[in-house]
């Protein structure tokens, strides 16, 4: 089935009826921006299935914007959102404040990833549960099971996010920047869980502005003012004369990586 979104302005379409190329997710010519504000101009690329993709640039390139509008939750203006069959993904968003008096748990926040499958206001089964508590193990947060969301670290919040993400269980993966300003071992414990969903066949997308993290990548995009310039592997794209063509800098400057 072929939806049109957006309003009678938008001819972009999200074409989930069909599988994709290899099951993961392909652009075809995409465009779309904010309040009548172009952001990204004529996308297309391939993002494979069972592989962890950076979607990397500078400030600004629109790489938020590419991944909501995957998500159907950025409105687009041009171009094609193909999926593979039936598929609604997941979207992991930087982590934020939480309101200190919302009264949910780390548990709580886990399990509304199984809404996707249940809806909100029917009880989860057996193996939800045993989903959710696979998550929480998988990001180091057991422990933390019964603790308000409110009370975590920024680190901690997130690995919990990124395991709500997880136990959707939806062919694709999306997550904005999800180990921006975090320690070595928050960023340590997210990367080993999306390299296991990409080995378990999930088209695992995540943004970065960190060269390092998208060399760590299996596929990469590589976009500049709203454009793709490169799109391959990292070595194929993050080529000394692209990066400094992305960045508009005069020699390339690699981000060094965390001392372990």
């Amino acid at each position: 089935m072929t939806q049109t979104t957006g309003g009678a302005e938008s001819d972009t379409r999200r074409d989930t009826g069909g599988h994709t190329a290899d099951g993961g997710v392909t652009l075809e010519g995409l465009s779309a921006g904010y309040d009548g504000t172009p952001v990204l101009t004529d996308v297309s690329a391939q993002l494979p299935r069972g592989a962890v993709t950076a979607i990397v640039g500078p400030n600004g390139a629109g790489k938020s914007t590419l991944l909501g509008a995957i998500a159907g939750v950025v409105r687009t203006t041009a171009g094609t959102v193909r999926l593979p069959s039936a598929v609604r993904p997941a979207l992991v968003v930087q982590q934020s404040r939480v309101p200190e008096r919302l009264p949910i748990t780390v548990r709580d926040a886990v399990r509304m990833g199984r809404w996707a499958h249940r809806g909100p206001w029917r009880r989860l089964r057996r193996e939800d549960h045993e989903r959710v508590a696979e998550a929480l193990t998988r990001l180091g947060i057991a422990d933390l099971a019964d603790r308000r969301l409110s009370a975590l670290s920024g680190g901690q919040r997130q690995r919990a996010l990124v395991a709500q993400g997880l136990v959707q269980d939806s062919p694709v993966l999306l997550l904005d920047e999800p180990v921006a300003g975090l320690d070595v071992t928050a960023q340590e414990t997210i990367a080993d869980a999306l390299r296991e969903a990409a080995d378990n066949g999930t088209a695992t997308v995540h943004v970065t502005h960190d060269l390092a993290a998208a060399e760590d990548a299996d596929h990469c995009l590589l976009l500049s003012g709203g454009a793709l310039v490169g799109q391959g592997t990292p070595r194929e794209v993050l080529t000394d004369s692209a990066v400094d063509l992305a960045w508009g800098l005069g020699r390339r400057r690699r981000a060094s990586r965390p001392e372990r």
